[in-house]
Formats: C-alpha cells, sequence, structure tokens
C-alpha cells in the first residue's frame, strides 16, 4: 500500500489488535484508507509519515476491534424492550408476546426497529450484528442498518409451520430467501442477505435441505435456532427417533456454512457432529439466564472452543439477552465456563474476547474482513473512553476489557472507515427525534397486537 494517503488516523491509545500474536501496541495507532487498514505502529511513527493526515485522538484510551453479535433480533422486541414479563416460560413469552408482535409489526416498524438496534449496538461498540431470523421486510431492516452505518447480515422470517406469521410452504420460503440474496449480495456493501430459518422444529425437513443448499450454493451464511431448552431436543426425538445435530447431519443441513443459535442441549454425539462438520455457534448466555433455559446445568459451550469449535457471541433479543452489549455477554460466558468446571484456570478473558472478536468473525465466515486490527482488514474499531471510570488506573487490556468495563465505556467507534460515534453520540441519526419516534411507534404497536404490558409494581 506504499503510496496510499490515509484518510484517517486514529492515534494515542493501546492498539489491542487480536491478530496472530494478540499484540498490544502502546502509545500506539491505526492508519485507514477507503474504509481499509493501510497500518498499525506506535503512534509517533504514523503521525510522522502522514503528518498532514485527518487525526481521531485517543487520548490513551484503548483501541480494539469492533465486536461482533452473532445472534440479535432486530425487530419486534426492540420496540417493546423491557415489557414482556419475566415471570413467564420462554414459551410464554415468544408465543403469547414475541410472535404477535412480529405479526403486528409494519415495515415502517421493522426499519424504525433495525434502526434503534443498531444505534444501541454500535454506542456499545458492537460494528456486526447477524439478525436472528425474524423479520418479515428484510429490505427495509437493510436501509435501518446501512443508515446508521453498522455492518450487518440480514435474512427473513424461514418457516413452513400452520397459522405462524409470515410462514409459507417450503417453495415459497426459499424464493424469498434467495430474493433476499439477490437483493443484499454478498461484497454488495456493509449489509448482506443471508439464508435464515426459524430453527428448533418450525421448519420441514424439505425447507431445512433447499435451505442449506440455497446458502451452499450461493457462499452464503445461514443461521437458525436450536436446542436452548429440551424441548428441541424431545421433538426431533419424535419427529425422527433422533436428536436435532443428528437428524440435521442425515439432511447433511450441517457444515461450514452454518450458524446455529444456542445449541445449549447438546449430547456426546451432537457435539461431535457439530465439531466434525465444523458448523458455528452463536451463544447468548444472557438470554438463557433470563429465560431460565439450563445453560449452566448443560451448556458445553467452553468444550466447543477447547476442542476448536467455531463459537461467536450473542445478545439474542431485548427481552432475553436485553442488552445488546457483548462486553457483558463476554464476561458472562467467562464466569460461567469457569464456575460449572470449578477450573479457574479455564477460559481467561483473553480467550472470551477472541470470541467477541477474531474468533467471532471466523465463526460468522467474515475472518477475511473483521474481528482484527490488520493491515488489509476493514477499518471497525472502537475507542474505549481514558476518562471513564475502568479506566483510571491502568490494567492488563484483555482483563480490563472483559472482566472491568462493559459497553459504556465506548466513546468512539469507526465503521468501515467512518466515524459513527463520537463522544458516545451516534453521528448518523438524530437520536432525540428517534427516540420519540419509538416511543409513539410503541404504543400503536401494542394496540395492534393486542397486548397490554402489565409492569411488576403499580403506578399511582
Amino acid at each position: 500500500m506504499e503510496g496510499t494517503v490515509p484518510d484517517l488516523l486514529v492515534l494515542g491509545g493501546d492498539v489491542v489488535t487480536m491478530d496472530a500474536d494478540r499484540a498490544v501496541w502502546r502509545d500506539g495507532g491505526v492508519a485507514i484508507a477507503d474504509g481499509a487498514i493501510i497500518a498499525v505502529d506506535k503512534a509517533a511513527a504514523l503521525r510522522a509519515r502522514w503528518p498532514y493526515a485527518p487525526v481521531l485522538e485517543a487520548g490513551g484510551g484503548l483501541i480494539t476491534p469492533g465486536l461482533i453479535n452473532a445472534h440479535q433480533h432486530l425487530t419486534g422486541d426492540p420496540l417493546v424492550r423491557s415489557l414482556i414479563p419475566d415471570r413467564q416460560s420462554s414459551d410464554e413469552s415468544i408465543f403469547g408476546w414475541a410472535v404477535p408482535i412480529h405479526g403486528a409489526h409494519t415495515a415502517d416498524d421493522d426499519e424504525l426497529s433495525a434502526t434503534l438496534s443498531a444505534v444501541e449496538s454500535l454506542k456499545y461498540g458492537t460494528t456486526t450484528l447477524v439478525e436472528a431470523g425474524t423479520v418479515a421486510h428484510p429490505s427495509r431492516v437493510a436501509a435501518g442498518l446501512a443508515g446508521v452505518g453498522i455492518r450487518g447480515a440480514v435474512g427473513c422470517w424461514g418457516w413452513d409451520v400452520d397459522n405462524a406469521p409470515y410462514a409459507a410452504p417450503a417453495d415459497e420460503v426459499l424464493a424469498r430467501q434467495t430474493a433476499v440474496l439477490d437483493g443484499l449480495p454478498k461484497g454488495g456493501g456493509l449489509v448482506e442477505g443471508w439464508v435464515t430459518l426459524v430453527g428448533h422444529d418450525l421448519a420441514s425437513d424439505v425447507l431445512l435441505a433447499g435451505a442449506a443448499d440455497l446458502a451452499r450454493r450461493r457462499g452464503v451464511g445461514m443461521t437458525m435456532h436450536i436446542s436452548p431448552t429440551e424441548a428441541d431436543v424431545a421433538a426431533y426425538l419424535r419427529r425422527s427417533g433422533r436428536r436435532p445435530l443428528l437428524h440435521l447431519a442425515d439432511l447433511g443441513v450441517l457444515g461450514p456454512h452454518l450458524l446455529l443459535a444456542h445449541a445449549v442441549w447438546l449430547d456426546d454425539a451432537e457435539m461431535d457432529a457439530l465439531l466434525a462438520s465444523d458448523t458455528a455457534v452463536a451463544y447468548c448466555p444472557w438470554a438463557y439466564l433470563r429465560l431460565a433455559q439450563g445453560v449452566s446445568r448443560a451448556g458445553r459451550h467452553a468444550e466447543m472452543v477447547l476442542r476448536g469449535g467455531r463459537v461467536a457471541l450473542g445478545c439474542d433479543a431485548p427481552n432475553a439477552g436485553d442488552l445488546p452489549d457483548i462486553h457483558r455477554a463476554a464476561a458472562l460466558a467467562a464466569g460461567l465456563a469457569r464456575d460449572m468446571s470449578l477450573d479457574a484456570h479455564r477460559f481467561g478473558a483473553d480467550t472470551v474476547f477472541a470470541l467477541a472478536t477474531v474468533d467471532g468473525a471466523r465463526a460468522i465466515g467474515m475472518a477475511d474482513r473483521i474481528g482484527s486490527l490488520e493491515v488489509g482488514k476493514r477499518a471497525d474499531l472502537v475507542v474505549h473512553d481514558p476518562k471513564a471510570a475502568p479506566f483510571m488506573v491502568a490494567g492488563d487490556p484483555a482483563l480490563q476489557l472483559v472482566w472491568g468495563t462493559d459497553g459504556r465505556s465506548v466513546r468512539d467507534v469507526v465503521v468501515d472507515g467512518r466515524v459513527v460515534v463520537r463522544e458516545g453520540r451516534c453521528l448518523t441519526v438524530d437520536e432525540d427525534a428517534l427516540r420519540l419516534e419509538a416511543r409513539a411507534s410503541q404504543a400503536a404497536l401494542l394496540v395492534r397486537a393486542g397486548l397490554t404490558p402489565r409492569g411488576a409494581w403499580p403506578v399511582r
């Protein structure tokens, strides 16, 4: 890249590269041109090499790769966050609340909801979102993400069951998925199309196999839900006499193209099938605790990682994982792994921060583009505020980023070379106007869905 002049220098912080050596550049910086990283070096060296380039001063803060959220519901829940009661089963939450809300969503709601999710995610340091497969209007969701300036993967509702919003026969569902891929081609911009199924026991074998074939044929990712609870295990045993992942293996659905959300309740044979097929998993620990799904009893995600599996972190839905803050998810994932094994030498901060960055990028098939601060990769990065309370004294960056802080210390965010958050404020949208629009849309959505939230405490 000799002769290239940077559009932006991010200088004067400790650069956590997450490269193969996990190098940290003290008082370092990153040079960016045309949305890509062209140099990582000491700040003084970059400033001397390009004295007239625009500078974003890190001021002694930590500079990290942008975080990756591999499973986030961008529609439905965001407009009714913290309204679905927590004293009920996950099935009651999903089918009594979330599904009716999705059914009442308009196209405008979809775009607004995605915009809300993207703004909040950026402000917590997430620069890439993988939508979880519950979108009715994917072009509007993509427009919302692109307008905010976040990187993402989007699909649409994929299930062929009876009496469910946006369900259809398998061939029609696959046609919709194909239309998403045509409209959001891989490499066509920040937001690309994926094949997305609801999963669980809510797709026929024809749809499952057809979706996997489509993803392989088009060279794109595919995602679906499976086994957050034992219910999927029981359903697949009734259906085929096989546990879920073994049935999916028989159908030819497993493979490097596939990102399974959850995969909490797996037995030994399913673990072997998962790892042998190089199927990836999006691990959303806060959702399992909030919904009482048994991750502390059955979860084997640390084992997946330690056996070389592809695992990324996710935050799920705003009434399950609640906050789209991958720092919180990372700390919880590490804590669960250590406590469940009674092994303080296992699954340290360095391991779990990789799941949020470089290893997460590998799990979602984007390791060639994102996940680390290296020459040639896209310039997705985060600056943590050196004046924030967690950084008033210096510490080991790995420990600080996982145990010592969360997304509230994020000050600046760059995606594809563009500054999208500065001093904690999103630059691409009017946040005050967005807040007013969201509150008005929430009230109308609840009326259409026929739902009346009841708070835990009386309001006088």
